[in-house]
């Protein structure tokens, strides 16, 4: 295969850092690949892929597409490339049909070819009777299919795509992914970066960047066979197996663990011998099992382990835990007009659960979550936080819950400092108790560093932290999580889940939303709504032993979500 890409030496410092956003970068791309672009947090990501665009450039080495420099020729490189950004670049208050002209006319398609390109865009994504939603309307999957179609409006060369499938649920991902394929076999390379690794797992070569440097340049397979034998399933834990994975965590052999489901997952370290089952107290059942390894685990160990730290809410006092009832929902209904967006929702969430609300997009979920919390009144039903009626005692029943929404809500023109004491005044706490609570977060949450930069321009997982710092702050009975790690990085994903899990531990009932099913792992039970009424309800393992099947003997929580809405669209259709 020809090389479409050279990059050589390349190398990109912006003013305001205090290192290199990427330095001394050297790979090639090949024609008609999927090359997929995986890193923590800042490591330097949507630099590159800018600067392959030609949108920034470069301090120093040579970065050339079909052998010209995107800046120099820029006119060049721009008709053989197309770019997808993070963030959803159309015109919100256009519809589908306006944005794909708005493209067409800035790509110079018109007459006869404009015509077979809309027709044929449409059909590809599926939005062909959508054409006169507004683009603002639409669901996260179907955003990201019409920002793809606007980029393939002048069909490229080169596709790059910056996490298409941020916010998208697992449906859409894969829709996403079968069309990112069929591009490849028409000869377009693309290269993806991502935040979901079992994404960077598919491609054909992974680019990995930390820090700014590029560490692996290769096949995934290749990176993975490098902790095989490694990988190993805490299974039969009897008790709570957030404290086997708390104390696993502090292990010197464990570089790495996570929840599964009933389980816990570990890596070791690559001389250390298996810990003995004692030392993790999980039960007398309690049995190791090795496993294949993952792409995932390949990674945190390539960036040097997980988050091990003992998280700072350890040292909060215990609540009480049992089967005390925290928050009722009982026959909750949202209409919007004649659309009926939720429908009979009823379930109960204990203290100390951790409790999922699952769901494609525009199946019901957040409108349900939305509920529950207060943020939008029920047409029918009612909710309870703590025994408090939403509907009379809205006020105070918000005073028992802190909420942590999906798009980042604090106030992006005050700095971290300033988001933290105003926060602080909206829950009530002043003087002296505000100061040392505010001084706890700092802390809790390493934003000793970021105390003066303003919100909107803090790295993402920067910014997660600082939602969940404001959320918290006042100890909360309910913490309701809504998309609480969407495009973080896997490590970032681990240190939020560590509170989250000690906090849970200290009797914190915690109700979250999520379309990274792994995440819902971490859930006690969780519910699936779809088209608008709750169709499944019970815990990850029982969900998942719902899917199996001879073709899926071992099928992931993904895996399961997509197997029971077949499922339910298979009985619909009888």
């Amino acid at each position: 295969m020809s090389k479409l890409v050279t990059i050589d030496g390349l190398t990109k410092r912006f003013h305001n850092q205090n290192r290199s956003a990427l330095q001394n970068v050297t790979t090639q791309i090949e024609s008609g690949r999927i090359v997929g672009l995986v890193g923590p947090d800042g490591a330097g990501k949507t630099t590159l892929l800018r600067l392959i665009a030609g949108l920034l450039r470069a301090d120093d080495g040579r970065i050339e597409v079909g052998g010209l420099d995107p800046v120099a020729n820029a006119r060049q490189v721009r008709k053989r490339i197309a770019y997808m950004p993070q963030r959803f670049g159309l015109y919100e208050d256009l519809s589908v049909g306006e944005n794909l002209i708005l493209y067409a006319d800035l790509r110079g398609v018109v007459g006869s070819a404009r015509k077979e390109t809309f027709e044929r865009l449409l059909e590809f994504t599926g939005l062909g009777s959508f054409t006169d939603r507004l683009a603002g309307a639409l669901s996260g999957g179907m955003k990201q299919k019409l920002g793809l179609a606007c980029a393939l409006v002048a069909t490229p060369e080169l596709l790059l795509l910056d996490e298409p499938s941020v916010g998208v649920d697992p449906i859409s991902r894969r829709e996403l992914w079968r069309m990112v394929g069929q591009l490849t076999e028409e000869g377009i390379t693309v290269v993806w970066a991502t935040a979901y690794l079992d994404e960077a797992e598919q491609c054909e070569t992974v680019l990995v960047l930390s820090e700014g440097e590029l560490i692996f340049d290769g096949r995934p397979t290749d990176l993975t066979a490098g902790v095989d034998g490694r990988v190993y399933l805490v299974e039969g834990i009897k008790g709570d197996r957030r404290q086997v994975l708390n104390r696993a965590r502090q292990h010197e052999a464990v570089l790495d663990g996570t929840i599964q489901a009933s389980d816990v997952r570990l890596l070791l370290m690559e001389t250390a011998q298996v810990p003995s089952l004692d030392s993790l107290t999980g039960g007398a059942g309690a049995r190791l099992r090795r496993i294949p390894p993952r792409f995932e685990d390949a990674f945190i160990d390539l960036i040097g382990g997980g988050f091990r730290a003992e998280s700072p809410f350890a040292r909060n006092s215990e609540r009480s835990h049992g089967a005390t009832i925290v928050v009722e929902a009982r026959g909750l209904t949202r209409m919007f007009g004649s659309f009926t967006a939720a429908s009979e929702i009823s379930f109960d969430v204990r203290r100390g659960e951790v409790f999922g609300l699952i769901g494609p997009n525009g199946a019901g979920k957040s409108t349900t979550f939305k509920m529950l919390c207060g943020l939008l009144k029920p047409t029918s039903g009612e909710a309870r936080i703590a025994g408090v009626d939403l509907r009379t005692a809205a006020s105070q029943a918000r005073a028992r819950l802190g909420y942590m929404a999906q798009k980042f809500s604090l106030y992006g023109d005050l700095s971290t400092l300033q988001n933290l004491r105003f926060f602080a005044r909206v829950y009530g706490l002043t003087g002296a108790k505000q100061r040392l609570t505010i001084e706890r977060m700092i802390d809790s949450f390493a934003l000793a560093d970021k105390l003066d930069e303003n919100s909107s321009q803090l790295p993402l997982g920067f910014k997660q932290r600082l939602s969940l710092a404001c959320a918290t702050m006042h100890e909360p009975d309910v913490l309701f999580l809504d998309e609480p790690t969407s495009g973080v990085d896997p490590r970032t994903r681990r240190e939020f889940w560590a509170h989250i899990n000690t906090m849970v531990t200290n009797g914190v009932t915690v109700i979250v939303t999520t379309h990274f099913l792994d995440e819902a792992e971490y859930c006690d039970r969780a519910a699936l709504i779809y088209r608008g009424g709750m169709v499944a309800l019970g815990p990850p393992s029982e969900l998942k032993a719902r899917a199996i099947s001879p073709e899926l003997p071992s099928p992931t929580f993904e895996d399961a979500f997509i197997a029971l809405i077949e499922q339910i669209e298979a009985g619909r259709a009888r």
